[in-house]
């Protein structure tokens, strides 16, 4: 059986959002540490790649769309590894220089497929303006762009998001957002919105079972004036309410799960993806629950390719 995937080749998307540098240490712990109770690392392989916005834009350009990615970095080497990871994914980058201002990266100790332990080197961009605003060089990229999304982190890059999707809205563009923290007002008139349960449950209280979740999700969709919101829920699937239709809920489909760093950036990548073709928000999210049980069974940030993308179609039963 064959499944009949978008020409993904046509389409323009822009990426907008907190740009981070994943590194990775490789290695084996075979002893404790006499200095205290830790696993010593003998570290053999030091990987970079690239995370959150970026994560999100190489998730893109895998499914063979044109991307274009705009955020802050900092003018140092962490930058220019980012910068060439985005590059070689085909990702055509228009990152912003901060001065005096780390790139935020990320790295994770691994032994024997276990993350040991997680080191963050960041500072809030928020207060730190770059010398030319987000804005003006977000509007340039908007011409020939048939989606936009924003990936938020938290970081500070998306500090001005409502002016942000008015300006993709006046050009009738489709808006993805990948949200943070609790103030989502910040998202009003984006088009869809894909938190995950635990965001989800922050904003509306807990939801102890589905209809508490139906309700709660359609008067916040209701409220933000949102075409749609996509719940991620983990284990049990995704939830799309979507106005003016009834509420969709798809099983989640990963085999194993063996990693689920990056899966929300797999999620809106590919449900922009499929917007930016035209597909409508129902088929999108089919193609976005097939893509998340894909990446949750690699380690780290990753992709999904066409091929895989195909195969995990047709063993969920697409139609």
């Amino acid at each position: 059986m064959s499944v009949s995937l978008p020409d993904f080749s046509v389409a323009r998307l822009v990426v907008a959002g907190d740009v981070m540098l994943d590194r990775y240490w490789h290695g084996t712990a075979t002893r404790i540490s006499p200095e205290a109770p830790v696993p010593v690392v003998k570290v053999e392989k030091d990987e970079y790649r690239a995370g959150g916005a970026g994560n999100v834009a190489l998730n893109v350009a895998s499914l063979g769309a044109a991307v274009s990615l705009i955020g802050l970095v900092g003018q140092d080497e962490a930058a220019q590894r980012l910068a060439e990871k985005l590059s070689e994914g085909g990702v055509q980058c228009c990152l912003v220089d901060v001065p005096e201002h780390p790139t935020v990266t990320k790295l994770r100790v691994i032994s024997r497929h276990q993350q040991l332990i997680r080191l963050d080197f960041e500072n809030d961009f928020t207060r730190a303006r770059p010398p030319s605003s987000i804005e003006s060089s977000f509007a340039t990229l908007l011409d020939n762009a048939n989606a936009v999304v924003f990936s938020d982190y938290g970081k500070g890059t998306l500090a001005q998001v409502s002016t942000l999707i008015s300006i993709a809205r006046a050009h009738g563009l489709p808006v993805v957002v990948d949200p943070k923290g609790t103030n989502f007002w910040r998202y009003r008139n984006a088009y869809v919105i894909t938190p995950n349960m635990g965001e989800f449950e922050a904003v509306v209280g807990s939801c102890p079972d589905e209809l508490t979740v139906r309700e709660r999700g359609e008067a916040l969709r209701e409220h933000l004036s949102l075409e749609a919101l996509l719940i991620t829920r983990s284990e049990h699937g995704m939830t799309l309410l979507q106005k003016g239709q009834p509420p969709l809920d798809l099983p989640a489909h990963a085999r194993d799960v063996f990693d689920v760093t990056g899966a929300g950036d797999t999620v809106v990548a590919m449900l922009s993806a499929c917007l930016a073709r035209g597909l409508d928000l129902f088929q999108a999210t089919r193609f976005a629950n097939a893509a998340a049980g894909i990446v949750v069974g690699k380690l780290g940030t990753a992709s999904v390719s066409i091929a895989e993308l195909a195969e995990a179609m047709v063993c969920s039963d697409f139609d």
